[in-house]
């Protein structure tokens, strides 16, 4: 039977809004968003448009400066599919696999068989992401895509980045063929577009230290005795034969890259895990991605200022169309590592949020909130109505995060709008002073979690 999931969509502010909630009710809702950054991204397939602020009066968009990640793709790593799918192999060569395991096995066959050499590609789901993101772009903001406006899209080098910026513009020209469209990806560009390729070469070192604190929590969190049970008939045997917890780990992770493919609509591999499994695994990947990418007193509350290069050329190119007068928007398609600091830099919502207590960090902070396939920010820029050459204070700028309206660090009295001159004041102070990159990230506190503290190996 096809998976049927009751996706609600809550209100503009409550979604992107970091809050306190509890998120098993959400996974039990929605088990897709267990798969942290694999999430589809959440928009129903008849493209609704998010309720938004209509622009103030005398105003109308006429630029926007836009970041946005890939859509769905399959797993970078081949291991992921094939790993499993041996490990339970060994078994049924032993005559040791439950019905449930056998069950298993035959589905992650049928998954590895599509997958060959397809590490990392866009899916056809992805596609349609950005194809449904261009549409609702275009009509929210008409007064940008008018005429001939001109549109420069550029992307990382990243076969799955390209495709996805194809599909967008490609939309985009078919709703108005007179678009003046260019597009490019080039490592020229990679300093900027693409994290590690910049200039702060040593935060690279602080992941690799991050790295050894997460790692360790995966071995101490994952128990992965019930989940073999189910599939192997003897569980000593499984316990110094297969990798059982990477057998856990790696099914996960198939189960949550299935909602990005079509072709497994009728495949679900959720069953295989109980309620506390999916939480507790998902709140370790949460906690990665927020120790590795996020404002986490573990890396130093460094990793929002990688993108300080990527901040500095939407800063300029948005200077630009303002002086120009023309209207149009500049496309930028990369990854999660990238939009995930970057919205910590320009402060949108609460995903700067920053806590020593890893043990509530879920109760905060949601990946999935942030960071699904074809997550974005657009920048959107406002003049008054009949003008071209305009002075910049006279802008007005609104942000959208996930194609919602994003609280900001300035401007709360006109939210969702503010001045440009303000904004771009504040953004350009955070950016300014240099980072320590070489300073040891201050974790002894962190340490003190329940979670390194527990005693669980």
């Amino acid at each position: 039977m096809k998976r049927i999931y009751v996706f609600i969509l809550l209100a503009a502010a409550s979604v992107l809004t970091l809050q306190a909630v509890d998120p098993r009710t959400e996974l039990a809702t929605n088990p897709d968003r267990s798969a942290s950054n694999h999430y589809a991204y959440p928009y129903p397939a008849d493209k609704t448009l998010p309720q938004l602020t209509p622009a103030p009066a005398g105003y109308e968009a006429f630029y926007i400066d836009h970041y946005g990640r890939h859509g769905s793709r399959w797993l970078t790593h081949a291991n992921t599919y094939s790993r499993p799918v041996r490990q339970l192999e060994k078994a049924q060569s032993e005559h040791m696999l439950t019905l449930q395991g056998e069950r298993l096995l035959k589905v992650l066959r049928r998954v590895l068989e599509a997958s060959e050499k397809r590490d990392g590609d866009l899916s056809d789901l992805g596609a349609e992401q950005h194809q449904q993101i261009a549409e609702r772009m275009y009509r929210n903001f008409p007064s940008v895509f008018a005429g001939d406006a001109r549109i420069d899209a550029r992307s990382t080098v990243v076969i799955r980045c390209i495709l996805s910026m194809q599909n967008e513009t490609m939309t985009l020209r078919t709703l108005n063929p007179a678009l003046r469209i260019t597009t490019d990806a080039s490592y020229h560009d990679m300093p900027y577009m693409g994290w590690g390729y910049g200039e702060d070469t040593l935060a690279n070192h602080i992941r690799t230290e991050v790295a050894k604190v997460t790692d360790s929590l995966y071995r101490r969190c994952v128990h992965p005795e019930r989940f073999v049970a189910q599939l192997v008939t003897d569980p000593d045997w499984a316990a110094h034969e297969l990798q059982c917890q990477f057998l856990m780990r790696d099914v996960f992770d198939v189960a949550g890259s299935l909602q990005g493919h079509h072709e497994f609509d009728d495949v679900t591999l959720y069953q295989f895990f109980t309620t506390d499994e999916l939480f507790e695994l998902w709140r370790l990947k949460n906690i990665y991605w927020y120790c590795h990418w996020a404002n986490a007193p573990l890396n130093g509350n460094r990793m929002p200022y990688i993108e300080r290069a990527l901040m500095r050329d939407m800063i300029a190119k948005a200077d630009e169309a303002i002086a120009s007068g023309e209207q149009g928007a500049s496309l930028r398609f990369g990854h999660e590592t990238c939009v995930l600091p970057l919205a910590c830099l320009m402060e949108l919502d609460s995903v700067n949020y920053s806590c020593e207590d890893l043990d509530s960090l879920h109760l905060h902070w949601q990946d999935y909130n942030i960071i699904p396939k074809a997550c974005n920010i657009q920048v959107v820029f406002y003049r008054p109505v009949g003008t071209t050459a305009v002075n910049p204070d006279d802008v007005l700028v609104k942000v959208l995060f996930n194609e919602h309206e994003a609280t900001l660090p300035v401007g709360h009295d006109t939210a969702p709008y503010c001045r440009w001159s303000d904004l771009k004041s504040h953004w350009q102070q955070r950016i300014a002073p240099p980072v320590d990159w070489a300073a040891p990230a201050p974790v002894d506190r962190v340490l003190q979690s329940r979670l390194f503290t527990s005693g669980d190996d």
